[in-house]
């Protein structure tokens, strides 16, 4: 087990760096671009089998202990230790991740997007995938901080290299805004360390209580300047700017990797590190996390239904992106409660959100491909999409991904946020009830207004129809005459679903729906951790 998570972490980085060097003879093929695209689709297939392995092979009767644990001196100047570990909150994570880099390097040997060599596109891609693992594998708060980091890079140069309008724009906001985060996160992830005399996160976690050498003032700081860091990367309201741009330009693998993995880096800071490191520093605050988190919630859904209407000229991966930063409100939202049932929502929240985001960026990406814009007004006329006549397959499974993001029962959505507002109706001991009540509601409305704009996404794109050609939108897909003259539109047509792409979302379509009939499965691994974490350590 031990070398198992080890070879997780490290498999990737080593993948990066031989997909860098010249292919041997043997393996180069016909095409040197498809051999490196093939050794990125075998090193993630590895990496995702050795997370299965440590999945099966896990101890579930005890998910609160860490579990193949490596502890190894570093900078023992310093008191840094290369400290690997999971349990019951980062396993679920870690094959998440696994599961979705996997899934990106299949599709992209498939359809790689266009830019400049294959062999840096997989490198990046496998830096990313190397950074993400660590992030969820260490219990070290610098080697957190360095694995945290290390994705910023790649992701830049994914967006800024193989992204597609104002993607230098978004690259680098993408990378100010997280960067600056990160400076401020570091202030007080090294006030942790000095004042408690250890970066240890398990050996910090179990010492919170009355006798903890982390005064309160030191907790109020701590939580300030790490919360600030995690709630950039979450991203929370409002500092989420930074994301629609950041989507809207990425490659789809890019926007799949974004909102699937990266942005659960930082709610799972949140858990591991805020909730047990620094209890009273984090209860001052859950209060205002909550009302960023129900603010984020409403401003999301009202800024995806101003993107979805008729006449708008809305990008559906935006409004895609704009509905993750409903969905991460609910998982901050529960973090926030402070109680087993919020952190296990949250929690929940984190994997149906990887799993049916994930899923929505390949479709919009795909749909990208096929007609040449995302555009909403251009999609819904006359020549758009309409997929149940042209490509019913392609649209059965957008629908569904609709369906599943908005939270209906007995898919993996529901889930998370009805655990959340359940957190909220009775938050922790010292918490406003009236105030987590008022944040409940808030919720509430943001699931009815999330509904709203994913049936109006589906009906447009999926049913098509008559709509007005408001500022030339219908008229764009090909269009050669206008609505008086009578002039005949020919409606595209488009390939339906193929076996690459069955091949690399239907996993998380599958997943969505046995997460969602089977929610027990996942919550069993997390809650004796969660219950843990917030007894500090006992």
């Amino acid at each position: 087990m031990q070398l198992l998570l080890a070879a997780v972490v490290v498999l990737p980085l080593l993948g990066a760096v031989a997909a860098l060097l010249p292919a041997p003879p043997g393996l180069k093929g016909r095409d040197p671009g498809q051999a490196v695209l093939r050794h990125g689709v075998t090193v993630t297939g590895v990496v995702l089998a050795a997370a299965v392995a440590l999945a099966v092979g896990f101890d579930h009767d005890h998910p609160a202990r860490m579990q193949a644990t490596t502890d190894i001196s570093w900078i023992q100047a310093l008191g840094i230790r290369i400290h690997l570990g999971i349990d019951g909150i980062s396993l679920p994570l870690l094959v998440l991740t696994a599961l979705l880099t996997f899934l990106c390097a299949l599709y992209s040997y498939f359809h790689l997007p266009a830019g400049p060599s294959p062999k840096a596109f997989v490198a990046l891609l496998l830096v990313l995938e190397a950074g993400t693992l660590a992030t969820f594998a260490v219990l070290d708060l610098v080697l957190f901080f360095l694995a945290f980091e290390m994705v910023l890079i790649p992701m830049y140069f994914l967006i800024a290299r193989w992204g597609g309008a104002q993607r230098t724009y978004a690259a680098w906001k993408f990378i100010l805004y997280t960067l600056l985060g990160s400076v401020v996160m570091l202030l007080g992830l090294l006030l942790v360390g000095l004042k408690s005399g250890t970066f240890d996160m398990v050996a910090l976690a179990t010492d919170n209580g009355p006798n903890s050498q982390l005064s309160h003032t030191v907790q109020l700081l701590a939580v300030l300047a790490i919360g600030i860091g995690l709630a950039v990367k979450a991203p929370m309201w409002p500092l989420h700017s930074w994301l629609p741009d950041a989507h809207t330009a990425a490659p789809t693998v890019g926007s799949v990797l974004l909102a699937g993995v990266l942005l659960k880096m930082g709610t799972y800071g949140f858990v591991r590190i805020a909730l047990p490191i620094a209890p009273d520093g984090m209860h001052t605050f859950a209060p205002y996390l909550a009302a960023f988190a129900a603010v984020g919630i409403v401003y999301g859904s009202l800024a995806c239904l101003a993107l979805a209407r008729r006449g708008a000229k809305g990008d559906l991966k935006r409004l895609i992106a704009y509905s993750s930063v409903g969905h991460m409100g609910f998982v901050l939202l529960g973090i926030a409660t402070m109680t087993p049932t919020g952190v296990n929502g949250a929690l929940f929240a984190n994997i149906a959100h990887g799993l049916i985001t994930g899923l929505l960026f390949f479709l919009v990406g795909a749909l990208k491909d096929r007609y040449g814009t995302t555009d909403l007004d251009q999609l819904a006329g006359r020549t758009g999409a309409a997929l149940y006549g042209r490509a019913p397959r392609f649209g059965g499974l957008l629908a569904f991904g609709a369906i599943a993001s908005l939270g209906l029962p007995g898919l993996a959505g529901f889930w998370g946020e009805m655990l959340a507002m359940f957190g909220a109706f009775e938050p922790a001991a010292g918490l406003s009830r009236p105030a987590f009540l008022t944040f409940m509601a808030l919720a509430g409305l943001g699931t009815l207004l999330t509904a709203a704009y994913l049936l109006i996404v589906v009906r447009r794109v999926c049913m098509g129809g008559k709509e007005p050609a408001e500022d030339g939108g219908a008229e764009a897909l090909g269009s050669t005459g206008s609505e008086e003259s009578g002039a005949t539109r020919t409606a595209p047509v488009i390939p339906d679903l193929a076996r690459y792409e069955y091949a690399a979302w239907s996993p998380l379509a599958v997943l969505t729906v046995l997460a969602g009939l089977w929610p027990a499965a996942l919550l069993g691994l997390t809650d004796p951790a969660v219950q843990q974490l917030l007894g500090g350590g006992k």
